[in-house]
C-alpha cells in the first residue's frame, strides 16, 4: 500500500522520480511500469501495471451502450499512457496529464493505497481547503462501519 507525501521537481522533459518509499511498495508482477492517466481531482492518478488491470477488469464490466460508461471508458482512457521507470527511477508524465493537472515545476506525490497521485502542491492546498468539514468530521463520517 502506498502511504506519505513527498515534494519533488518535474525535468524539463516531463519527468518525475518514484520515490523509494512508494517503490518499495510496486509488487514485481508490475515490472516497474506504471499507467497514469487523469485523477477524479485535478491530479494525475499512477496506477502500477498489476493494479492497473483490476482497473481494466472494472471497466470490462460497464455496459458500451450505456452512455454514462461509455463516456466514462472513454474519458479514462484517452489520458491513460504507460511507462517503465528508467534507471533512476522516473517515468515520463505526458504533456496533456501535465497540462491537465497543472503541474509547473514542482509537484507533490501522495501514496493513495493502491495508486500515486501527483498534485500541484498549490492546487492540492486549494482541494483540501475547499471543503467546510474539518479532518475529524469527514473521518466520523467515512469511517462509520
Amino acid at each position: 500500500m502506498f502511504r506519505g507525501q513527498f515534494k519533488y521537481s518535474v525535468d524539463s522533459k516531463g519527468r518525475i522520480s518514484i520515490p523509494a518509499k512508494l517503490r518499495r511498495h510496486v509488487a514485481p508482477d508490475a515490472n516497474e511500469t506504471f499507467i497514469m492517466t487523469k485523477g477524479t481531482a485535478t491530479c494525475i492518478d499512477i496506477y502500477p501495471l498489476d493494479q492497473w488491470q483490476h482497473i481494466e477488469e472494472k471497466l470490462l464490466k460497464l455496459n458500451p451502450f450505456n452512455p454514462a460508461d461509455a463516456k466514462f471508458i472513454r474519458m479514462i482512457s484517452q489520458f491513460a499512457s504507460e511507462d517503465t521507470m528508467d534507471s533512476q527511477a522516473r517515468i515520463l508524465i505526458p504533456q496533456p496529464l501535465i497540462e491537465y493537472a497543472k503541474i509547473e515545476k514542482e509537484v507533490l506525490i501522495l501514496g493513495a493505497l493502491k495508486k500515486i497521485e501527483v498534485w500541484n502542491p498549490k492546487i492540492y492546498e486549494e482541494y483540501i481547503n475547499q471543503t467546510g468539514e474539518s479532518y475529524e468530521q469527514i473521518a466520523a463520517k467515512v469511517m462509520t462501519e
